[in-house]
């Protein structure tokens, strides 16, 4: 059968085949397709159950991705009660049993973080004891990740914490999206899948027909990424160098290794948190004679001052996905927000059924 994902997200220069209709679901493509009822049922296993039947749960940190997960894979999501007491304990209740099913709790740990991340290992516990027959844990943003190494004495590795608390409550596996750094999947014990967005964010800039372009890392930590993005879209590669204070409050631009002169360039980063990197790097490579000049990101994160930042920064357009969730407020003009909904729900019915995921990107 074809890969799944390919026929439906259509990633430009990759093979494409006809969609199929999956023998067990609605072909969600079709405009004749019936539309789901008002209360639809959790469906039971695929063509290859591995286990129970497929419950998707929410936390309260990213409700609206979660939603668009559960119209992906035409289910509903397990009503739930979240709250916190007084004394800002969280509590977490299940409005039914999942005794024997194949769970997926979405929630992804942005700020404010230790909060998300409690509800999170509380959440785990609640399906652990109430006996599921799988708990994946889908936190599309990874708080804490870069906290992956000791840079310098006496200080934690606060990832490979946060990996073995998630593990100690009851998860069996984790889903994640495009993490600060791939060696974070040795600090899990249980199986790990780190999707990437680059796909995603690829298609969309071929269908925009831009050409005479550069992608530009805005520091060498990041120049893997960029690097797979520019073959995504076949276009070269430039660095910046920087340097960054004792404290991480700011960073000094030193050197480029490219060419910008003349071309549009986008600048490739995993996370927008700060924005303080991504904004110097534009004027850096304006200051070098790039045309016009993009910024493209994952996980929208945008910490103060972020908005002030990128609202005075020279982009043409600022590119993230729905990792994250970005209230009105922080939504500027030139911001551009694609949905990772699909991705994530063609990502679980594979890992439900028990299919490749590497098929997805032909890997």
């Amino acid at each position: 059968m074809a890969p799944v994902l390919q026929s439906r997200l259509q990633f430009p220069g990759r093979p494409q085949e006809a969609p199929q209709a999956h023998p067990t679901r609605r072909n969600v493509d079709s405009a004749s397709a019936p539309p789901p009822p008002a209360h639809p049922q959790v469906p039971e296993a695929g063509p290859f159950p591995m286990y129970g039947r497929l419950v998707l749960c929410s936390g309260t940190a990213n409700r609206p991705l979660a939603e668009e997960i559960a119209r992906h894979l035409q289910t509903e999501i397990l009503p739930v009660e979240i709250r916190q007491f007084a004394n800002s304990n969280s509590f977490v209740r299940l409005g039914r049993s999942v005794r024997g099913s194949d769970v997926f709790w979405v929630q992804p740990t942005a700020a404010p973080t230790n909060d998300n991340l409690m509800e999170l290992l509380i959440a785990l516990d609640t399906l652990r004891r109430d006996s599921a027959g799988r708990i994946t844990a889908v936190i599309p943003y990874y708080g804490y990740g870069r906290s992956d190494k000791k840079d310098e004495p006496r200080v934690p590795i606060t990832a490979r914490l946060v990996a073995d608390m998630l593990s100690v409550a009851g998860a069996d596996r984790v889903l994640m999206m495009d993490l600060h750094a791939g060696q974070i999947q040795g600090f899990f014990s249980i199986p790990v899948d780190d999707i990437t967005a680059a796909h995603l964010l690829a298609q969309d800039v071929r269908k925009r027909g831009m050409t005479q372009g550069v992608v530009v890392s805005p520091d060498l930590g990041s120049a893997k990424k960029a690097r797979n993005f520019a073959i995504e879209v076949d276009w070269p590669l430039a660095l910046i160098e920087k340097r960054r204070s004792s404290d991480g409050g700011s960073t000094r631009v030193m050197n480029l290794i490219g060419e910008v002169e003349g071309r549009d360039v986008i600048i490739v980063d995993d996370e927008i948190d700060t924005a303080g990197t991504i904004v110097n790097a534009a004027h850096f490579v304006l200051s070098r004679g790039a045309r016009r000049v993009f910024a493209m990101a994952t996980h929208g994160i945008f910490s103060d001052p972020a908005i002030e930042r990128l609202r005075d920064a020279p982009f043409e357009e600022i590119m993230v996905t729905n990792t994250v969730h970005i209230p009105p407020e922080k939504r500027l003009p030139n911001l551009r927000v694609l949905s990772v909904g699909p991705l994530l729900g063609e990502v679980i019915y594979r890992i439900h059924v028990g299919q490749s995921v590497g098929e997805m990107f032909d890997e």
